[in-house]
């Protein structure tokens, strides 16, 4: 298998995942320059969100100084900046292939978090059918798909649906994202008792999105909600 995987990347060699030129190194999945280029999300963090802080005395961001979350708390593996055309592209243009890339990534450095959390399942979030029909994939079941390959954690799609095509939550304000989100989600199956679950998003920007799908899992029942997403902004 080895050996058909190195043909494979010398017949079709891969494009990094950052800046979209072919690598150039056989096999991997981000070139050398790009490598140094990502900026991964240390500590310290906002112990709610997982937002990096400027200073080591902060626990809090001060966007969760302000908001009163529903979620139990949250991590992020880039900071937004240095990844968004990487996650655009992975959205928004088909490269389903980045997934790989990405569960691999979540894996190796966020083991120890989720060993801490202990999910029962991990949950990405859903996307509307019609937005779905239209993309031709969730993004965000395919890097749990890869984070569940890895960690033995298994994904849960069928518990909770979104049955409202919602409004893109970037131009709107913090009420309007959540007055968008009403109603936004629901359970569909829940023949599995879960006490605690882990959200898997692509970007994390507000919290409104998490608090919606908490929300309603709470309804339902399940006691913890954390999440993990690709990307997160900077604290204050």
């Amino acid at each position: 298998m080895a050996v058909g995987k190195r043909l494979l990347d010398l017949l079709f060699p891969r494009r990094c995942v950052v800046c979209d030129r072919l690598t150039d190194r056989p096999g991997e999945q981000v070139c050398g320059k790009c490598r140094e280029k990502i900026l991964y999300i240390r500590e310290p963090c906002c112990l709610k969100c997982g937002k990096q802080l400027r200073k080591e005395e902060q626990e809090y961001c001060g966007d969760c100084e302000r908001i009163p979350h529903l979620f139990q708390r949250g991590t992020a593996l880039y900071d937004y900046g240095s990844m968004a055309d990487s996650i655009f592209r992975f959205k928004y243009a088909g490269r389903m292939e980045y997934a790989e890339f990405y569960g691999k990534e979540l894996y190796e450095k966020k083991a120890a978090w989720l060993s801490a959390v202990e999910p029962d399942a991990l949950i990405p979030v859903p996307a509307h059918a019609s937005r779905k029909r239209k993309r031709g994939y969730n993004q965000a079941e395919l890097v749990a798909d890869q984070l569940s390959r890895l960690s033995g954690i298994p994904v849960n799609k069928t518990l909770i649906v979104r049955t409202k095509r919602t409004q893109p939550l970037k131009n709107l304000s913090h009420q309007e994202r959540q007055n968008n989100l009403k109603k936004a989600f629901k359970i569909r199956q829940n023949d599995v008792k879960l006490n605690t679950i882990v959200i898997i998003d692509d970007i994390y920007t507000t919290g409104s999105t998490i608090d919606a799908m908490t929300e309603t899992l709470h309804g339902a029942g399940i006691k913890s909600v954390c999440f993990m997403t690709l990307t997160i902004g900077r604290g204050i």
